[in-house]
């Protein structure tokens, strides 16, 4: 392994710092551990690792929740858990993407961040009608920072209410930072804002990995910090 200096991808306007190398734990440990990121163009192409000049980021706790939002949060009758679908949130997400801007959650993509969440290290929030899956997200945890990497929604609203119930979670168990790698202005409405690359790698340094918490996060288990025990 061995990452590049962050620094280096300054080079590039879009934050590309190299490209290969293998989808493994061990490599996408490394990579978000250094504020690294993969991303591909095609499913038979090679990884494309980033690190962009200005990060999307929010604080835990400040979410943006409109009027319309929070009657929907109460009102909606959806049921939100932790953890319990993790490869068809994953799975629902990359065909959210061929829809709109073409995936880069390739079939590699997906068995990559399926092996994390079976580490401990990736987690899933699912948004349910009933016994229909209706929204999520996911994305793995470091430290005291979740990186998140994709949702979607088959229902109004429903991936703003994973987004939601992710937030409060982060705040219960006092996260440092929500990062959610690239602005857009759907991110952007729900109150995550740009943060310099070099604000951003300082906050990384002061992470602290013995706090990572590993396995599953349903929201019916207790706030309880499990050390990781990662260096």
């Amino acid at each position: 392994m061995g990452f590049p200096d962050p620094s280096t991808a300054l080079k590039d306007p879009d934050g590309l710092l190299a490209a290969g190398g293998a989808l493994t734990p061990q490599w996408l440990i490394e990579a978000y551990g250094l504020g690294i990121f993969p991303w591909f163009e095609r499913d038979d192409g090679p990884v494309y690792w980033w690190s962009p000049s200005q990060r999307g980021v929010m604080q835990p706790g400040a979410m943006r929740v409109t009027r319309s939002l929070a009657k929907r949060i109460r009102n909606s009758g959806f049921t939100v858990t932790f953890d319990q679908r993790f490869a068809e949130v994953v799975q629902q997400c990359a065909e959210a993407r061929k829809v709109t801007v073409g995936t880069w959650i390739t079939s590699g993509m997906q068995a990559a961040y399926c092996e994390l969440h079976q580490t401990g290290l990736a987690h899933s929030v699912e948004v349910w009608d009933q016994n229909e899956l209706v929204g999520g997200l996911y994305g793995l945890s470091l430290g005291q920072m979740f990186f998140g990497e994709s949702m979607f929604s088959s229902k109004p609203d429903a991936s703003k209410i994973a987004f939601y119930h992710l937030d409060q979670k982060l705040v219960d168990w006092r996260f440092t930072l929500l990062d959610c790698q690239m602005m857009n202005p759907h991110l952007a409405s729900l109150g995550v804002v740009p943060m310099r690359r070099e604000d951003f790698l300082t906050l990384l340094a002061s992470n602290d990995l013995s706090k990572t918490r590993l396995g599953c996060w349903d929201a019916q288990q207790p706030s309880v910090h499990a050390q990781a025990g990662l260096q």
